[in-house]
């Protein structure tokens, strides 16, 4: 399970986190939702370790991660797909999905057979650049690349921005596979309600850096959520 407990997080005088605290268990999906520029992101950065938090415990499986660098999270099995995707574009979608090896021994350097079950178009485009590829195949190959590092947590930062519906719903039966497995938490960052409604097990809602709203989606009260949505 992964647990964040009383999380601040600074980026200089200003607070962009405040007293945040939520859980995400193995085989379900807990969604963060919000406006723009309300800290969901930075949670995940938190939990990555690409910015330090200010207070608060982050724990992962019962061990206490805060101190931990990006490298070694990434080794425990937490992989990150982040908004914009940032695949590599001079790289071959091949080589994009090779670049995971790193955290993994020898003996797991290869890429998985469900990895092209769940996005085949990428087995077609492996000689491909991945700057050639369009913004839902880069999504997929962004999406690939976490998944290669066989993770137990999944975080993934707004996965259908500037995607065409067709490629949203083959991401959202790709998350629901990876929930049913019963083998990983996810944590997903999405805006677009319906999607992250239809995907959560759990859910929290911020609203300048403070969890405002939370708890099953079976409680949830979708007008009240989707006030903390709209702009």
């Amino acid at each position: 399970m992964f647990k964040a407990e009383n999380i601040d997080l600074h980026y200089g005088a200003s607070q962009a986190l405040r007293h945040v605290g939520f859980t995400a268990q193995k085989g379900q999906v807990t969604c963060l939702m919000g406006r723009n520029g309300v800290g969901k992101t930075s949670i995940l950065r938190a939990i990555t370790g690409h910015h330090p938090i200010t207070s608060g415990t982050l724990w992962w499986n019962d061990q206490k991660i805060n101190s931990l660098p990006p490298y070694k999270r990434a080794q425990l099995g937490i992989a990150y797909v982040p908004q914009g995707r940032e695949i590599f574009p001079q790289l071959t979608v091949l080589e994009n999905m090779t670049t995971g090896f790193s955290v993994l021994p020898r003996s797991l350097r290869h890429i998985p057979d469900n990895i092209f079950q769940l996005f085949p178009v990428l087995k077609d485009m492996l000689s491909r650049r991945g700057g050639d590829l369009s913004g839902g195949q880069q999504q997929q190959l962004a999406i690939a690349r976490a998944l290669v590092t066989r993770p137990t947590l999944l975080l993934l930062d707004e996965p259908t921005e500037g995607i065409q519906p067709s490629i949203i719903k083959d991401i959202q039966r790709v998350i629901s596979f990876l929930r049913e497995q019963g083998d990983m938490a996810i944590i997903l960052v999405e805006q677009y309600f319906e999607f992250a409604r239809d995907l959560a097990d759990e859910y929290a809602v911020l609203e300048r850096g403070e969890v405002v709203l939370a708890g099953a989606k079976a409680d949830m009260d979708e007008s009240e959520v989707r006030k903390y949505l709209t702009v």
